[in-house]
């Protein structure tokens, strides 16, 4: 598959990487549920074997245990992935998750024995809160990098301000931000500034945490566990949750004109944006790795994709 240079780094990235969000468990504060770490080993060693060559994760998913998961998998398999982690949520006795970008030399310790590497490929600042910290929480990236202990840094879920500020202190070698026909807020400057200055872009719930599959009901809504952060998401409340499932049912036709899922277009509609160099992808188990890897691959057409932006408009989407 075709690979794309991320940002300013030596690093080229196939167009979706797997993503490690859901793999972190249960029981904190920003799960989707219970988790099988079986299922999660046999989704990464599928996602290497299909052809991905990276892996985003971050400390705080499951306070830590996302990237010993992601560590336990790459032991027993011969693919050497670039990783990806975030640092700046930190979590108490209590479990409570509360953003911190004092302790980030400390995080980057504690993530690289977890995960079991000398150097992390891109250590990324998870969000810029508090505000007043992120200077001085580049600074300390900036060391981090020059001492070897991560390749590349970058930030997520930062705006144009922030990015400006920063970048006067060492430069940004990517952003990860939300994007999806969900949620199009990065399309108006935070994309165009990127592209503009040589951020890369990987962007992440291009599928909307699972809307967007094609195979979300309104019944698997209604029977989320109890620690499923989406329970009481927006958009998967009504009137919103209606409304995106329609959505998912639209491009589901346009996908079965060329045997693809809803879901591999939706992330294909992601890649179609210039600024976006390739788009996170999660998998609980191997079965939905592959039902995802033709993303990797499948690009839409203009005629497609105009037929989609019309849906789109017509349906303040």
């Amino acid at each position: 598959m075709d690979k794309e240079k991320l940002g300013n780094s030596d690093m080229e990235l196939t167009p979706i990487g797997f993503g490690s969000w859901a793999i972190g468990g249960g029981g904190w504060q920003f799960s989707w549920g219970p988790q099988d770490d079986n299922d999660s080993i046999a989704a990464i060693h599928k996602a290497l074997e299909l052809g991905i060559n990276w892996i985003d994760t971050a400390a705080v998913y499951g306070l830590g245990h996302s990237e010993e998961v992601v560590a336990r998998a790459l032991k027993t398999t011969s693919h050497k992935p670039y990783i990806f982690t975030k640092c700046g949520l930190v979590w108490d006795e209590k479990r409570e998750v509360t953003n911190s970008l004092k302790h980030i030399r400390r995080e980057a310790e504690d993530s690289l024995r977890r995960l079991a590497v000398d150097a992390i490929d891109l250590y990324q600042v998870h969000w810029p809160k508090p505000d007043e910290e992120i200077e001085e929480a580049w600074g300390v990236m900036a060391d981090l990098q020059k001492e070897g202990k991560v390749r590349w840094i970058g930030v997520s879920n930062f705006s144009v301000d922030q990015m400006a500020r920063i970048m006067k202190i060492a430069p940004i070698t990517s952003n990860q931000p939300p994007y999806s026909m969900l949620n199009r807020a990065v399309e108006a400057t935070i994309l165009p500034f990127c592209e503009k200055k040589n951020i890369g872009v990987i962007n992440y719930a291009p599928m909307h945490s699972g809307l967007l599959t094609g195979a979300m009901t309104k019944e698997r809504v209604a029977n989320f566990p109890s620690d499923d952060f989406r329970r009481n998401a927006k958009n998967y409340q009504e009137p919103l949750l209606s409304r995106n499932l329609a959505v998912a049912d639209f491009i589901g036709k346009i996908g079965e004109r060329r045997a693809v899922s809803a879901g591999v277009v939706a992330i294909a509609w992601t890649l179609h944006h210039p600024a976006i160099t390739a788009a996170i992808v999660g998998g609980r188990n191997a079965k939905q790795v592959e039902g995802v890897i033709p993303a990797a691959t499948f690009r839409l057409s203009e005629e497609e994709f105009s037929e989609i932006q019309t849906y789109l408009t017509r349906n303040a989407v």
